[in-house]
């Protein structure tokens, strides 16, 4: 077995270790690597990707994914997810974690709108409001360094 392909089992381990990726996912992706299969020239040594994502490059897609809250929260995270989370661990990971991060903030605002009658209620608002543009922005940069970040204080719905 060549070096490669032992990184490649140990990083998938270690994928299914922290819950990145299901049983299911393992094997078939260990078949793979025990069967001979290459991975594409583009790939990065901490993903198994098929291809280049839509014909961007995987950091770059995580980044627009990462942004595109901004214009839609997560309609277009959530599109782009599902169009590339076959393709790419890091962008199924990715995609949860954008997803449980929006689903929490919903939560979030939701206490911060009931508990407006006092004035606490406003700052809290506030406080959401401040916290999602910040770690929007440092996800972003995160995922197209390649590095993976998951957002504080986010309920895991999706593991």
């Amino acid at each position: 077995m060549l070096y490669e392909d032992y990184e490649r089992l140990k990083r998938l381990d270690e994928a299914l270790k922290k819950g990145l990726i299901t049983q299911e996912e393992y094997e078939r992706e260990k078949a793979k690597i025990l069967n001979g299969e290459k991975r594409s020239q583009n790939t990065s040594s901490n993903q198994i990707s098929r291809q280049p994502l839509l014909g961007l490059e995987e950091n770059v897609y995580l980044l627009l994914m990462h942004l595109s809250q901004f214009v839609t929260s997560f309609i277009i995270p959530i599109i782009m997810w599902l169009v590339g989370k076959d393709d790419s661990l890091r962008v199924d990971k990715h995609g949860k974690n954008i997803i449980n991060f929006q689903i929490s903030v919903i939560i979030w605002a939701l206490v911060g709108v009931l508990t407006s009658i006092l004035l606490i209620g406003i700052a809290i608002l506030a406080v959401i409001g401040v916290m999602v543009i910040v770690f929007i922005i440092v996800a972003a940069v995160k995922a197209y360094n390649g590095e993976d970040w998951e957002y504080p204080l986010t309920i895991k719905f999706l593991k």
